[in-house]
């Protein structure tokens, strides 16, 4: 696998970059759902007519891979149903009344972190998940061998279009990011810290550039400008440009010496440890030519789209589209109703224009999905061995080690679906050795 420099230069559309993040007031519900993060759903400890407050803990973890899920609103439960998640599956929920008063829980404090240990489970006990979109439990990224780690690569990015709720956390939320810097370098003995930022952003440089000159005295703070280009942001992307190291095909980033934390995850960690509040509302960015007024919008976790776009003065026209994140990799709404989640960064209303699909014609062998992948690989002879079925080539193509960031469906001049065959193809494989082994 060959990384390069290689990418898209997507329209940025970053329409709300330089405006102030606005409150929403609490919603008259939220529904919080059991499975806002990769691993196993966490579990109810509470049932219908509790009293919640904001904080108050909702639902342990599931399991190792999993994370706690705390009351985004204070009120009373309603019910527990189960509800439909965009990516198809059927998940528990807990649904609050809110009274309006968003009184926090009163036994929560700062944990007491004088160790290693007490680090990880106080980053467990948070509830923050890879908030960049990955959703990955951070506590169990974190819980490694501290002599493995060599860098903290803080993905500052933000390289989708639209999306701008990272910036904001550059820009107003510098001291939360400094106080979890500190506490990684006191616990896990950091001291190579890189802060990757695209140059597009250049108030957040300009944040960034004053955490590294107040922040962590002992270690080694810098901050990478990087190029704009898409997909910058990609985790293995990220540590090749900023490190110039190369994850090879089925290893983590740890197997490199590094760990890579998206910024708001960063200053989600910091707001615990310095007041105790867990993980209970996102900054989401709120645009796409459906929206009457594009901003950015901090909401209780569990906050309906539909009551989010009402928020921002509704909608100008019916949107053909709706999504979760950005126009490249972000995942299509079938309900309005469904809720703000951890790591929802952004929801888009796109028109029928923005949202129309072009024809699709045959390919014509240019090489542009190749020459454009950030990896070096080659969707076109992906979609030749996913068309016959053709597991075993698929694996030898190195199908494993698409991103789907969607650059080659992008760049295609005849506007072949690549990514999704990419998608399609992973599972065929999947599947074949599902059998292999039984």
């Amino acid at each position: 696998m060959a990384f390069s420099l290689h990418g898209v230069h997507v329209p940025h559309r970053k329409h709300t970059q330089d405006l102030p993040a606005a409150r929403m007031a609490p919603p008259s519900t939220v529904t919080i759902p059991m499975s806002m993060h990769i691993g196993a759903p966490a579990r109810p400890v509470v049932k219908a007519g509790d009293l919640v407050k904001v904080g108050t803990l909702i639902a342990e973890a599931g399991g190792v891979v999993s994370s706690p899920i705390y009351a985004s609103v204070s009120g009373k439960v309603t019910k527990l149903p189960n509800i439909l998640l965009s990516n198809g599956t059927t998940v528990p929920a807990v649904v609050i009344e809110s009274d309006g008063e968003m009184t926090p829980d009163e036994t929560l404090t700062p944990p007491v972190v004088d160790s290693r240990d007490s680090f990880i489970e106080a980053v467990r006990a948070s509830g923050v998940v890879g908030l960049g979109g990955a959703g990955f439990p951070t506590h169990v990224k974190l819980n490694v061998d501290p002599a493995r780690i060599e860098y903290l690569i803080v993905n500052g990015t933000e390289c989708e279009p639209y999306i701008t709720s990272d910036t904001y956390t550059m820009n107003e939320r510098r001291e939360d990011m400094a106080y979890a810097i500190e506490a990684l370098k006191a616990h896990l003995g950091i001291k190579n810290i890189i802060i990757g930022v695209e140059s597009n952003k250049k108030k957040a440089i300009a944040s960034m550039m004053q955490l590294m000159n107040e922040t962590c005295k002992g270690c080694t703070v810098s901050v990478k400008v990087l190029p704009s280009i898409y997909p910058q942001g990609g985790e293995k992307v990220l540590i090749y440009h900023a490190t110039g190291r190369v994850v090879p095909v089925g290893k983590l980033p740890i197997d490199v010496g590094c760990i890579v934390i998206n910024c708001t995850t960063l200053a989600a960690i910091g707001t615990y440890l310095k007041t105790g509040m867990p993980l209970v509302e996102k900054c989401v960015t709120v645009d796409g030519g459906a929206i009457k007024n594009a901003q950015n919008v901090i909401v209780p976790i569990g906050t309906s789209i539909s009551d989010l776009f009402e928020f921002c003065g509704g909608l100008t026209v019916e949107p053909a589209k709706v999504l979760y994140g950005g126009p490249m990799m972000g995942i299509s709404i079938p309900d309005v109703s469904l809720p703000v989640m951890k790591n929802t960064n952004a929801v888009l209303a796109l028109t029928k224009k923005e949202a129309a699909l072009p024809k699709t014609t045959a390919c014509i062998r240019c090489g542009s999905c190749t020459n454009t992948c950030p990896f070096g690989l080659a969707p076109a002879m992906f979609a030749k061995a996913y068309e016959k079925k053709d597991a075993v080539m698929l694996e030898e193509l190195g199908i494993n080690a698409c991103m789907e960031c969607g650059c080659c469906s992008y760049v295609c001049p005849a506007n072949r679906p690549l990514v999704q065959t990419n998608k399609l193809a992973k599972i065929l494989v999947r599947e074949e050795k599902a059998k292999e082994d039984k």
